[in-house]
């Protein structure tokens, strides 16, 4: 476990998981840049698969959309087009991916974004019995049940894992 201390300011996530009662466990590591969900569970001491990693992708539209995917897989992105339906999906920009969201890259948390979004996830997730998720910074997640995503989020479950 980092030598960090074990609570972090509250952020937009924080607040939104605090406004609707939900328990939530918090867990600091030290952020590395371009460390991913690997970098995280290893400091963490969970396993990869059960840390959700939360991605603002857009529709060819240009409309954002959020997909929370185990860390250890990727997104088949035209396997998630086909289930939501669409053209074509495509991951947005980092600076773009920031403006949608209100979260730096690396810290983004799909509670609390500053624009409503479509949120879709992986529907093996739900399945797990707590995940680690972005709590709203860099080198901080927050430990929930999975049902938290569909019932606080209405996220729709897809199957599009790779």
């Amino acid at each position: 476990m980092s030598k960090k201390s074990s609570h972090v300011s509250e952020t937009p996530a924080t607040q939104a998981l605090k406004r609707a009662g939900v328990e939530f466990t918090e867990h600091v590591y030290d952020y590395v840049e371009h460390g991913g969900t690997a970098e995280s569970a290893r400091q963490l001491g969970v396993e990869e698969h059960a840390v959700v990693k939360t991605l603002v992708m857009q529709d060819e539209k240009a409309e954002p959309l959020i997909v929370l995917m185990h860390g250890d897989r990727t997104v088949s992105l035209k396997e998630l087009a086909r289930q939501i339906p669409c053209k074509k999906v495509e991951p947005c920009k980092p600076e773009v991916a920031q403006r949608h969201s209100g979260y730096q890259v690396g810290g983004t948390s799909p509670f609390g974004v500053r624009k409503a979004m479509p949120v879709f996830v992986e529907e093996s997730i739900l399945a797990l019995d707590k995940i680690c998720i972005n709590g709203g910074r860099r080198g901080y997640l927050v430990g929930i049940a999975p049902r938290v995503l569909t019932e606080l989020l209405g996220a729709r479950p897809v199957t599009c894992a790779n």
